[in-house]
């Protein structure tokens, strides 16, 4: 039973981690991105965790999938992650907006790519990326308006 689900198991823990690295090495930067004039839409804070913690999750599960039914996960896919992360180090506390969000277009062909590669091998795979692909570009209309308006 459990030799059914350790892909699956393997590949969200990953994604959690990712987040979860991510969420402690830039927690001490939360109250000025608080302070920060952002962009109409802008959702509240505690949004944030929720909806990353959905995605991650989904990414694990789709990772897992084409893994299941190739016997390796696209070196495209685990880039995304090592971007990803990087991400919030450049957005929250280096402050670097304008190169966040260059860099979060790069995570954007990356998440794209991730999605031709997994439609190869598993189209309900690719689909679960498609969350992350809105959410991301969502996150770049974000970034990029804190840039200009702070």
């Amino acid at each position: 039973m459990l030799k059914k689900y350790k892909p699956y198991i393997i590949e969200i823990l990953i994604a959690l981690a990712v987040g979860g690295l991510s969420a402690y090495f830039t927690k001490d930067s939360m109250a000025d991105f608080e302070a920060l004039t952002k962009p109409p839409l802008s959702p509240p804070g505690f949004l944030f965790p929720i909806v990353w913690t959905i995605l991650f999750t989904l990414m694990g599960i789709s990772a897992g999938m084409v893994y299941k039914a190739s016997g390796s996960v696209p070196f495209i896919y685990r880039l995304s992650l090592v971007v990803n992360f990087l991400w919030s180090i450049i957005f929250f506390n280096m402050e670097a907006y304008l190169f966040a969000f260059i860099w979060l277009l790069l995570l954007l062909v990356l998440i794209i790519l991730t999605i031709v590669e997994y439609s190869k091998v598993s189209k309900t795979a690719a689909y679960l990326q498609i969350p992350y692909l809105v959410w991301v570009a969502f996150a770049g209309y974000l970034n990029f308006f804190i840039w200009l308006l702070n």
